[in-house]
């Protein structure tokens, strides 16, 4: 069985490669320590089929290293060790090169098993990783190699890679292949910057084609969703969370939706319901509180319809709030007084506000003294609420909108309180 198109045509070298031109370009970092012959710990972070395998292959080739690869999913402990047992012989004389795949997936030990012969050479490391670095890979591994992002490649960038593939094609089945028009730029924007994913719908496209033809329409529907596609315990997940919540806080309601379809596109309702349902608790807030229940509202109605009807109260809460008017004063409130908390400003609550309705032989003033605000001309009386240690804590301050800016004249009005106190 043969294998799959995008390893028959894997680029040979570095100007072949699509996209990562930030790093492989012409006198940039990675291309220039390449073209050295002096390669040191590398690890490659990125997503998938952006070429991270590709280039660890051109490195081995270029600096006449023996490669061993290894993938992090599948990889003991004894593996690695046969990999070290190579050092010193005449397989490894020209020096060794470990491509570990997914090192993520390494256990610390595993990990660790690598350091001594990293560090003084013996083995040249190169890792690649779908996964953040700085938070799966073990500290002393990540000290002794540099690190290169991977990024997905533009749809532009892809339609070389795309052409090359139906000539290859072409070339090995020897059939003319025509394509409607649209095809090409279909495959290399459905693909969401996966350059793997792009050659394999092309092959998918050839063997499917009828006397040679590949209409647009079967490429669409070959190339379908492929952009949609991630991992939803992974880094993407959380990016993609992460822009549909700081989205709202900018009040772009375009770029919100955006983000709300990318992840409803993949099938996950409950991550973005609790990110809206933080997002106007936590930036929306006091400026405008009646969203909180209604977002509540719309976040109970998508979970009992599911998809794809819960996409129509979802899109209706981040639309809400992307175009409310903003407040985190209730956050910083809270984070206010809890770093108040965790400073050790902790003590009783007055005597007036304990829940205690009689006083010991020892006690120093007698009765409770609470006074019932109710009791007073416009339900207010002034009276000490904090502990001794935070009385003169001030963890709110109004914020400058229309619903907090009114609360606070009425409340200054009642306390007495002039413009400017």
């Amino acid at each position: 069985m043969p294998s799959p198109l995008a390893d028959r045509i894997r680029p040979q070298n570095l100007d072949e490669i699509v996209g990562q031109k930030h790093l492989l370009g012409k006198g940039k970092a990675l291309r220039r320590i390449i073209e050295s012959g002096e390669v040191p710990n590398l690890i490659f972070y990125g997503p998938s089929g952006v070429g991270k395998t590709t280039v660890a292959r051109i490195i081995s080739q270029a600096s006449h290293k023996r490669l061993h690869r290894l993938n992090g999913t599948n990889a003991s402990l004894a593996d690695i060790k046969e990999v070290l047992g190579e050092i010193g012989t005449l397989a490894g004389t020209n020096g060794i090169i470990l491509y570990l795949d997914e090192i993520q997936y390494l256990n610390k030990k595993q990990q660790q098993s690598l350091l001594e012969y990293i560090e003084n050479g013996q083995i040249t490391l190169i890792a690649s990783t779908t996964e953040n670095p700085y938070f799966y890979i073990y500290n002393a591994v990540l000290s002794r190699s540099t690190v290169f992002e991977f990024k997905t490649v533009p749809a532009k960038e892809l339609v070389p890679a795309i052409e090359r593939a139906f000539a290859f094609m072409e070339k090995e089945h020897g059939i003319k292949y025509v394509l409607e028009n649209g095809v090409i730029e279909s495959l290399s924007q459905s693909c969401g910057g996966d350059a793997r994913k792009a050659i394999n719908a092309v092959e998918l496209c050839a063997l499917s084609a009828v006397s040679g033809e590949i209409s647009l329409e079967t490429a669409k529907e070959l190339g379908q969703r492929s952009s949609m596609r991630y991992d939803k315990n992974g880094e993407e997940h959380y990016d993609l969370l992460s822009a549909l919540h700081k989205s709202i806080r900018g009040s772009d309601p375009d770029a919100a939706i955006y983000y709300l379809a990318r992840l409803l596109s993949a099938g996950d309702i409950i991550s973005p319901c609790r990110r809206i349902l933080a997002a106007a608790c936590e930036d929306i807030g006091l400026a405008r509180p009646q969203v909180i229940p209604i977002v509540k509202a719309c976040v109970d109605s998508a979970v009992q319809l599911g998809l794809p009807e819960g996409r129509l109260p979802l899109a209706n809460a981040v639309i809400l709030l992307a175009t409310s008017p903003k407040s985190n004063t209730a956050l910083t409130a809270i984070d206010s007084a809890m770093r108040a908390v965790e400073a050790g400003k902790v003590a009783s609550p007055p005597r007036q506000l304990q829940n205690r309705h009689f006083d010991g032989e020892d006690a120093h003033i007698k009765g409770q003294n609470y006074w019932y605000p109710h009791s007073f001309p416009k339900h207010y009386i002034p009276q000490q609420y904090l502990p001794d240690v935070a009385k003169d804590e001030i963890f709110y301050e109004y914020g400058d909108n229309k619903n907090e800016q009114a609360a606070k004249q009425y409340w200054d009005g009642i306390k007495g309180k002039k413009p400017g106190d």
